[in-house]
């Protein structure tokens, strides 16, 4: 059995505490790995090895420096592109061939930032006093905790550390209890790319102890998570008792909006990868479904004869279409609105109609295969349904007007809309939640500027001297 230990100052080390606890393969339902423990002592060990990274090595280095290591580690994670997957599906159940596309992406993450790492420029401020040279500059927020969740483990995680190296923070990852394994692997390849001792750091621990530490840190800058609302407003309030700024990427209650004119071959499609790619869970996935009333019932045809044909098992078979539910307590989740029992922590692609805008299936995120449909009559019915939530992650519309595409897209409360399409993500592309689905934006520049600060810089150039007591 693996045996994953901490990864603090550049160095593998047991928890301070000595305790281990074992990591459970969601298909076989037994443990696969060990890993290390850690508590608030960790915690502690890990901030101050990130805080001499950032004043030290690390903090030293020019973009320029920042960019070639970031280049290297996405040459590595492509190297190691197919073991880092077989090593997520063992931990989190999900498809070997979704991680295996995953793993082929998460390179462009490294290249991508990389490439914004030597650019981040401030600017020249003409301000109305003439003796004076204004300017700013862009400087890391300083030392990040990342706390990410167990069903896209190692991307989520790059999805923060890519833009936080880029704009020269350091980072002390908290991984799921669930997923510790990816985590400490990629820890491991950041010391072999010749990153510095303690611009990376991992501490694994089951329970909310390390992430509770890590959010309270009077010594962490910027706090990244992703995971539910519930536990986001707990890791906010922590970090505001120390004036810590957080970006957070929450639930999502995710409609699909399918006009009589959509391409139902499409929709079809689009709502599968949604709500059942991923066993839907996702943040982003599509888990209802608001459907013209007038194709209403072809459209939900054609969804559940998919639905009933999608092959469940092995998530490390090629034939395999959706896998487990990631963890007991998710399982046991999903059951509980639907009792409806497969054996081992599967549960049955299912569709439900004849919902009810208030109930739960339709307000709550379930994170599971789980489709809630509604039928609308009208444009603006559709749009009051799909804005009745108060979640605003994402959303699609399905439509062949071009007019009504882009109308009901800027009409939307989200932060992505897909057009005729969902489930795509970039580098380059920011996305971020509305609503009780989060604050800030990853990916794209604008992930960069959540993990730098501006400071202006005003220099008298007369030499001469004012009234002590008059501002400006």
């Amino acid at each position: 059995m693996p045996q994953y230990t901490l990864f603090i100052d550049g160095r593998r080390t047991e928890a301070t505490s000595g305790r281990r606890y074992e990591s459970v393969d969601p298909f076989l339902g037994e443990p696969w790995a060990s890993a290390a423990d850690g508590d608030a002592a960790d915690v502690d060990a890990a901030v101050a090895a990130a805080r001499r990274a950032l004043a030290g090595p690390w903090g030293q280095l020019t973009g320029f420096g920042r960019a070639r290591l970031m280049r290297r580690l996405g040459d590595l994670i492509a190297r190691d592109a197919d073991r880092l997957a077989e090593i997520e599906t063992r931990d989190t159940g999900k498809l070997l061939r979704e991680m295996r596309g995953q793993l082929g992406t998460i390179p462009d993450w490294f290249y991508y930032f990389s490439g914004l790492a030597d650019k981040l420029e401030g600017s020249t401020v003409p301000v109305d006093k003439p003796n004076f040279l204004v300017y700013t500059r862009r400087e890391p927020a300083g030392v990040v905790a990342a706390i990410v969740p167990w069903n896209s483990p190692l991307l989520l995680l790059c999805w923060k550390l890519a833009p936080a190296l880029a704009a020269g923070c350091t980072m002390v990852a908290k991984p799921s209890d669930y997923s510790p394994a990816s985590a400490v692997e990629l820890a491991a390849l950041m010391d072999e790319a010749g990153f510095p001792p303690g611009v990376f750091n991992v501490v694994t621990g089951f329970g909310p102890a390390v992430g509770k530490a890590l959010a309270a840190h009077p010594d962490v800058n910027k706090v990244a998570f992703t995971g539910s609302t519930v536990v986001g407003a707990e890791v906010a309030k922590a970090a505001a008792a120390n004036i810590t700024g957080v970006l957070l990427e929450l639930g999502g209650k995710s409609a699909h909006v399918v006009f009589d004119d959509a391409d139902l071959d499409a929709a079809c499609n689009g709502v599968l990868a949604g709500v059942f790619a991923a066993t839907g869970q996702t943040c982003m996935a599509g888990s209802r479904l608001l459907v013209s009333r007038e194709v209403h019932d072809e459209l939900v045809a054609k969804i559940t004869a998919r639905a009933a044909s999608i092959r469940l098992g092995d998530p490390k078979a090629a034939e395999t279409e959706m896998g487990p539910v990631a963890t007991e307590l998710q399982y046991r989740k999903v059951l509980s609105m639907l009792d409806d029992r497969l054996g081992g922590y599967f549960v049955q692609p299912t569709v439900l109609t004849g919902v009810k805008p208030t109930m739960t299936v339709a307000c709550e995120e379930v994170f599971g295969p789980v489709l809630a449909v509604l039928p609308f009559d009208s444009e603006d019915e559709a749009v009051a349904l799909a804005n009745d939530s108060r979640y605003g992650l994402a959303g699609a519309v399905w439509t062949k007007d071009i007019h009504r595409a882009h109308r009901v897209a800027h009409a939307l409360h989200t932060g992505t809309v897909w057009i005729n399409a969902y489930r795509v993500v970039a580098p380059d592309v920011p996305f971020g939640g509305f609503g009780q689905s989060g604050l800030g934006r990853e990916n794209g520049i604008d992930a960069v500027h959540e993990y730098t600060q501006t400071k202006a810089v005003w220099v008298e150039l007369s030499g001469g001297t004012r009234d002590p007591f008059t501002l400006g």
